[in-house]
């Protein structure tokens, strides 16, 4: 699972998802021959194999893995599942397989496309991985659409094509306003081009909702510096020493500092 981007599940909300969703399983399970209710209880099995892939439970993970393929043994859930499971198990090309099978039987399923583009991105298969994003960024039902098109953009640099990656960082932007990543690409882009107001914007924005990194921190002392706010440069500059003395980003201001 990508995580380029952002995990689906902590372990407490993963605990909490499995005594919701096996509270479900008990009430499904009561009238089986309803429609209705098999699918709801693959999609619980479901939930409950990605939650336990997500904190490292393998064997959790294969038990509702088999109890969806007892439910449907073609199931795209269960192939996509268990595409994932193989992958954290190092077993590349079972997991590339269990992916295209999935695919296969749900095209749109763009969860299990979007797991695929990143297990394409992992391996560095750029031109792969940016045909997926491209795909899993124009559904527009897709509620991870936004983390999808920043995945794109991020692709998109790996390929050299940074208009595209600008554009699919703008879109991600204006889906959701407040995804830390994204404002963070978008304030370096802005300041690349030498839009430094834009920069700062982006910037600014990206500190009510994320913590400073070592890379913005730094792009803060160079944003301030051309603006000559000289305060926000020392308060940007002793906070790089403070938290990151041992990074590229600290080592790089101080030999700009010594030039």
């Amino acid at each position: 699972m990508i995580k380029t981007a952002n995990k689906p599940f902590n372990v407490i909300r993963a605990l909490c998802l499995a005594v919701f969703c096996l509270s479900m399983i008990g009430c499904v399970t009561q009238t089986t021959g309803n429609e209705v209710d098999r699918k709801a209880a693959l999609d619980t099995h479901y939930r409950l194999a990605l939650a336990y892939l997500d904190n490292r439970n393998r064997d959790s993970a294969r038990h509702h893995i088999q109890k969806i393929f007892e439910l449907d043994d073609d199931s795209a859930k269960g192939l996509a599942a268990q595409a994932v499971l193989f992958q954290l198990e190092g077993e590349a090309e079972l997991a590339e397989d269990r992916f295209k099978q999935a695919l296969k039987e749900d095209p749109g399923f763009s969860q299990a496309r979007n797991n695929y583009a990143a297990f394409l991105y992992q391996r560095e298969r750029y031109e792969d991985a940016f045909e997926q994003f491209e795909i899993v960024s124009r559904d527009l039902d897709y509620d991870q659409r936004a983390r999808a098109l920043l995945s794109l953009g991020r692709t998109a640099q790996k390929l050299e094509r940074d208009e595209r990656a600008k554009a699919a960082f703008e879109h991600a932007y204006n889906l959701d306003p407040n995804i830390a990543p994204v404002l963070v690409e978008l304030a370096f882009i802005s300041f690349q081009n030498e839009d430094y107001a834009k920069a700062k914007e982006y910037l600014d924005q990206y500190s009510r909702v994320a913590q400073q990194s070592a890379r913005t921190l730094l792009l803060g002392i160079k944003i301030e510096r051309i603006f000559g706010n000289k305060d926000k440069e020392a308060s940007y500059a002793m906070a790089l020493k403070n938290r990151f003395p041992y990074s590229e980003e600290y080592l790089e201001y101080k030999r700009e500092m010594s030039q």
